[in-house]
């Protein structure tokens, strides 16, 4: 262990001694916050590298029994003398091995103490062994001046000891120390579960689609992966199924209110962090809607909101997304992400892959797989077609020098001006491909789509019996690019075209599609 000179050894976030405790605004401050983590039952705490025994006193002043433990003479006589009277028992020994035999507590308390060890995991580890079931770890730590361990860090330490890690910024609260500081400063309560068989943490993270581009968020001031892009996202709380947690989550990050039935599972993911546990994800899929724009809600653990092309999604962003959401744009509905110890919570451009597809029970027979369109005019079917398909929903998928793909879950369209091309145009009439048809979510979004389609190549047909050509009751629009390809965007779900009542409106349709 590394010989420290801990009668000399200075707290470089306190400005002045004792804690920066001598100013009363400063003990109630603490006092505040030491209520909210301790429980509000009698516990027996552990003060370790307790100094002069200035927590310690408030604890105790709280009503809790303190065993106090500081490696410096100098400071455990002057803890004792502080603490005389509160049945507090203070105690000369290393924090790393405090000398408290297989006692054990309700609460382990260290300020400032966990970067100073060789080995924190270690001891991190010894220090659970003497905790309680359900007790509780908290640590009071920072960075000033390169000095110090960041929260992302020791969050991954404690992570492989409990998955119930709270998270407390007190870099914000100058009453904490005397004065406005820029430096990170932080608390962890972390709690020990008792034994029980394996769970996981079950998230969830919302894939929000404007066309081909999808919504991301950069994170702040929340301790893990601070300053990277990730989606909207969360944890599953007590009694929440998932769709539960994923409409609560998208209200109180974005201020979406997504109903039940906006909301499309994408992906499942199994997850584990760089030296963390195992979790699942649950990746939703929604569209935008131009009434209900996202904002950001939570600017104190968010930086900015920002737009993304999916097939350009930017590289500072944390890898456990970036896998989701290149699983979602290839198709793929399961996965597995493991990361190895050595990994980076950032995503890395040129990093081994870890993420594995799982098969989801093998190829759908009958499923359609592609559909390949040859076209006379790559650049502007790429236009058109890449304009209409992300409006969609298609995210960009294969691109060669002849062709472009875009994909939606198991299935592709292509688009390919072959060398092989006999013909300049697409002839509807002949025998062959006559439309494709889309599903569309709805009349308003069908309005839009058939508003903005001749900016994009597209020229409506039936103009005048919009929407209904395809029939009465079959809410529809028929568009036609100059290619002569037509699609059909059909709104409303599994909505199927009437049967006609007799032969001469059925006859008067498609003599109008024939025009």
């Amino acid at each position: 262990m590394t010989t420290i000179d801990w009668d000399s050894a200075a707290d470089p976030f306190d400005e002045e001694p004792d804690h920066g405790l001598l100013d009363p605004a400063v003990r109630h401050a603490w006092a505040q916050r030491l209520e909210s983590w301790l429980p509000s039952e009698r516990s027996e705490v552990l003060d370790l590298g307790c100094g002069t025994g200035s927590l310690a006193l408030l604890v105790a002043g709280q009503g809790h029994r303190v065993t106090a433990v500081d490696r410096s003479p100098r400071m455990v006589e002057q803890a004792r003398a502080k603490l005389a009277g509160t049945g507090t028992g203070v105690f000369l020994g290393d924090a790393a091995q405090p000398p408290v035999g297989k006692q054990q507590f309700d609460v382990i308390m260290a300020r400032h103490v966990v970067f100073l060890l060789p080995d924190p995991a270690a001891v991190l580890r010894h220090w659970f062994a003497l905790l309680r079931p359900g007790g509780r770890l908290i640590l009071i730590e920072g960075v000033r001046g390169g000095v110090g361990l960041p929260a992302e860090r020791l969050t991954g330490l404690l992570s492989e000891l409990t998955e119930r890690i709270h998270h407390e910024r007190l870099s914000d609260d100058p009453t904490l120390w005397g004065k406005q500081v820029d430096d990170e400063r932080y608390a962890l309560v972390a709690r020990a579960e008792p034994p029980h068989r394996h769970t996981e943490v079950v998230d969830v993270h919302l894939i929000l689609r404007r066309g081909p581009d999808v919504l991301l968020a950069r994170r702040a001031n929340t301790g893990y992966a601070d300053g990277l892009f990730n989606g909207p996202s969360g944890h599953v709380e007590d009694g929440e199924d998932v769709r539960e947690a994923m409409i609560r989550e998208a209200a109180e990050e974005i201020g979406v209110e997504l109903g039940p039935d906006e909301l499309w599972v994408a992906l499942v993911m199994q997850h584990r962090g760089p030296g963390g546990s195992p979790r699942t994800g649950w990746f939703f899929e929604a569209e935008y809607d131009p009434a209900r724009p996202p904002y950001n809600r939570e600017p104190d653990k968010c930086s900015e909101l920002a737009w993304f092309p999916l097939d350009a999604l930017p590289d500072d962003i944390v890898a456990y997304c970036r896998a989701g959401l290149d699983g979602y744009r290839a198709g793929e509905h399961f996965l597995i992400h493991w990361h190895e110890d050595g990994d980076t919570v950032v995503y890395q451009p040129h990093a081994i892959r870890r993420a594995v597809p799982l098969p989801a029970g093998g190829a759908r027979t009958g499923g359609v797989h592609h559909i390949e369109l040859w076209v006379p005019d790559l650049p502007a079917a790429e236009q058109g077609w890449g304009w209409l398909l992300g409006e969609l929903g298609h995210v960009p998928y294969q691109r060669w020098e002849h062709g472009r793909s875009w994909r939606r879950g198991d299935s592709y369209v292509v688009v390919e001006q072959s060398p092989d091309l006999t013909g300049g145009t697409h002839d509807r009439r002949r025998p062959g491909l006559n439309h494709l048809a889309f599903h569309v979510r709805d009349r308003a979004t069908l309005d839009a789509l058939v508003a903005g389609a001749p900016e994009h190549g597209w020229q409506p047909l039936f103009p005048d019996r919009y929407p209904y050509a395809g029939g009465d009751g079959h809410i529809a629009a028929y568009l036609e690019d100059a290619a002569g390809y037509e699609v059909e965007l059909v709104a409303g779900i599994q909505q199927a075209r009437p049967a006609p009542k007799d032969p001469a409106p059925h006859t008067d349709v498609w003599a109008r599609r024939r025009d």
